[in-house]
């Protein structure tokens, strides 16, 4: 019997299989195809499962989620935004397995408490930073789920005196100013000419002016989410994942800079703010860890 993890990111789609120890094997990746995403992530899942028979399939996805209904509305997946019910699509895949879903900010608290960098903590709190920002907590040893599922979406706290427009609907949404992808936006909007998340690092690693002033302005929105929320839920560590956390002092002296002029409450003094050590993409852990956890 194989047991699934499935990760439905804003622009990719990932799935493995899973050990009892939460270990991913034969993990696949594919673009999440606009026209007809269910197709890429079916063929996905297929790919993965082979031959086995399937028991179970963990869900981590980009949100909201609603895991009552089993439904996902993905921001940045036009064709998934009025609503797609994904745990009834895999259950007619894998009629015979147990399907679990989560907003993919409960499945990086979850990874991360398991076997990443809140083991050990009861209060915590996991973000990932990448073409979106998520994140989860863990609150006195469990994950929060909120009434639908979505609690932990700090993507969407609100940058003090920032109305840049989120995909939300929203102005100044964390997300808006601190991802990945809206950080390149600005930074083209200002006359840099680069890409990727990952070629605005290295510009800023080189010093220059305007990659520099951007990872400064995602880096301090990011502290004083992080720094809001800690004084909020009363957590003591905060763990960052996802391929634009991996930016360097660029981010993180700006981020660290924005905890300590923020985090001045007795009770937050002394809160951690770490990079994720998990390597194979922490909502997929967490995805697993959801499907193991269900058999």
């Amino acid at each position: 019997m194989a047991v699934l993890a499935l990760d439905i990111g804003a622009t990719k789609f990932a799935a493995g299989l899973v050990d009892p120890h939460y270990r991913l094997r034969d993990v696949r990746r594919t673009a999440a195809a606009s026209d007809d995403p269910w197709a890429a992530c079916r063929d996905l899942l297929v790919a993965v499962a082979g031959d086995n028979e399937v028991s179970a399939v963990g869900i981590g996805a980009a949100g909201p989620v609603d895991v009552r209904a089993g439904t996902i509305r993905p921001l940045n997946l036009a064709a998934w935004r009025d609503g797609f019910a994904i745990v009834e699509h895999v259950r007619a895949l894998f009629p015979n397995a147990v399907v679990r879903l989560a907003v993919d900010g409960a499945c990086l608290v979850l990874a991360e408490h398991r076997v990443g960098g809140l083991r050990g903590v009861d209060n915590g709190l996991a973000m990932t930073v990448s073409s979106g920002v998520g994140g989860g907590i863990i609150a006195d040893g469990r994950v929060v789920v909120g009434r639908t599922g979505n609690a932990g979406h700090i993507g969407h706290l609100v940058v003090p005196g920032d109305d840049t427009a989120c995909a939300c609907g929203g102005f100044g949404c964390v997300e808006a100013v601190a991802s990945g992808m809206s950080s390149v936006r600005w930074a083209r909007a200002r006359g840099w000419e680069g890409e990727s998340g990952t070629e605005l690092a290295e510009a800023a690693q080189r010093g220059d002016r305007i990659a520099v002033a951007a990872m400064a302005r995602a880096g301090t929105a990011l502290g004083r989410a992080i720094s809001s929320a800690a004084a909020l839920l009363d957590v003591d560590r905060a763990v960052i994942s996802g391929g634009f956390a991996q930016s360097g002092e660029p981010l993180w002296g700006p981020l660290r800079a924005a905890v300590a002029r923020h985090s001045r409450l007795e009770f937050i003094e002394d809160l951690s703010v770490r990079l994720s050590t998990l390597r194979e993409g922490a909502t997929l852990v967490g995805a697993g860890v959801l499907a193991v956890e269900a058999v």
